[in-house]
């Protein structure tokens, strides 16, 4: 049960992290450098929604820091880290996905997240045993 709750929770950080990632890239293309921040609320221009976005993009990663946290408590450190990546897969996806975000899907980088996704359920497939009994004479 403490394998399944720290699955669960890696999960939960893999899709907060990942909803932060995109509401940071989709607010920050809204919005000024931050040297110019006073300028654009100076003349009204800042863009409170994006600002918004930004904001709860970080409320996001504090969140998806807790729950990493305990599924550091339950799952092998390898284990846990491999399933990190699934969110490099699925920020990549929803991005290439989502017109909002206008990136595109490329072969290269499909074949690439599709093996990122084979290797960490290779990594957190049940293990096999190759070793065999020996007789010994």
């Amino acid at each position: 049960m403490s394998r399944v709750r720290g699955f669960i929770l890696a999960l939960g950080s893999v899709t907060l992290v990942s909803a932060a990632q995109l509401g940071m890239r989709w607010s920050m293309t809204r919005l000024p450098l931050p040297a110019d921040w006073m300028a654009t609320v100076d003349n009204g221009t800042l863009d409170l929604v994006a600002l918004g976005g930004v904001t709860l993009a970080i409320f996001a990663y504090a969140l998806s820091m807790l729950c990493w946290l305990g599924a550091l408590q339950h799952l092998p450190l390898g284990r846990a880290y491999s399933l990190l990546s699934f969110s490099y897969a699925l920020v990549y996806l929803l991005a290439a996905g989502l017109p909002v975000f206008n990136e595109h899907l490329s072969l290269s980088r499909t074949l690439g997240v599709a093996l990122v996704i084979f290797g960490v359920l290779t990594i957190n497939s049940r293990r096999i045993s190759t070793t065999r009994q020996r007789k010994t004479p």
